[in-house]
C-alpha cells in the first residue's frame, strides 16, 4: 500500500457500499436504502453484488475490491462495509497489492468476530489478519467502527474486538443485534447523515446513532 496526497475537498465524492455473507442486496436492507438515497442526491454510488455471496472466496472478493477501487480512482471515496465486508476490508489493508492509496473514509458496521468466522467453513479464510493501528490508519483518513452489545456474530462486541486493539473510534448501539433487516435496519437516517457530513473532521467526530434517530426525510421519500 502506497501513500498518495490527500484529495481536495473539491474532488468529486464517491461511495462504495459492500455487503456481507449471504447478502444478495435485498431492498429491505439499510445498505440498499443508503445507496438509493445517496444516488437520489446525485452522488456516485457503487453497490455491487459480490460473487458467490453464500460461499465467498477471499481472493476473488479482494480482486473485486481492487477493481472497484481502481474504477473510483481520483474521487474522495467512502467505503461502507457491513458484516463480512468489514473483514474483507481488513484483509485488503493487510496486503500490499490491493489498496493503491488511502481512501477518505471507511465505516466498519457489525464486523464478525474471528471466532465466528473460523467456526463457519464458508468464511473461515476471512478471519481477520494481524494488523497494527498504524497500518489501519494509513488506509483511510478516517476509519470508524459501529457495533452493538448483543451481536450474535461478535459476542464480545465490535468495540472490544476491533476498535480498541486497532485504535479506532466506535459507536455502540445497545440491543440492536447484527444491524441488519432482522434488527429493523432498513432506513437508517443517522447513517445517511454521517455519509453526508461535509468534512473529514466532521466524519471523525460524528457518531452513528441507531435507526430511531429520526430525520425529516427518514422515510427516504
Amino acid at each position: 500500500m502506497t501513500e498518495t496526497p490527500p484529495t481536495s475537498t473539491h474532488t468529486p465524492r464517491a461511495f462504495l457500499v459492500l455487503h456481507g455473507w449471504q447478502n444478495h442486496r435485498p431492498v429491505v436492507h439499510w445498505q440498499y436504502w443508503l445507496a438509493d438515497r445517496l444516488a437520489d442526491l446525485g452522488h456516485e454510488v457503487v453497490y455491487p453484488q459480490l460473487p458467490e455471496a453464500d460461499d465467498p472466496d477471499l481472493e476473488r472478493w479482494l480482486a473485486e475490491l481492487d477493481a472497484l477501487l481502481g474504477e473510483l480512482a481520483g474521487r474522495r471515496v467512502t467505503v461502507v462495509c457491513h458484516s463480512l465486508a468489514c473483514l474483507l476490508w481488513l484483509h485488503a489493508v493487510a496486503r500490499d497489492d490491493v489498496l493503491s492509496g488511502p481512501v477518505e473514509r471507511v465505516l466498519l458496521v457489525a464486523p464478525p468476530s474471528a471466532e465466528v468466522a473460523l467456526e463457519n467453513p464458508e468464511i473461515a479464510e476471512f478471519a481477520p489478519p494481524p494488523l497494527t493501528p498504524e497500518r489501519v490508519a494509513a488506509a483511510a483518513a478516517t476509519t470508524r467502527v459501529v457495533g452493538t452489545d448483543n451481536d450474535p456474530y461478535c459476542p464480545q462486541g465490535a468495540a472490544a474486538a476491533y476498535a480498541a486493539p486497532l485504535g479506532l473510534p466506535a459507536d455502540v448501539l445497545p440491543g440492536e443485534a447484527h444491524l441488519n433487516p432482522d434488527s429493523g435496519y432498513g432506513p437508517w437516517p443517522s447513517m445517511l447523515d454521517w455519509c453526508l457530513a461535509a468534512s473529514s473532521d466532521g466524519y471523525a467526530e460524528m457518531a452513528v446513532q441507531d435507526r430511531s434517530a429520526q430525520r425529516a426525510d427518514a422515510s427516504g421519500t
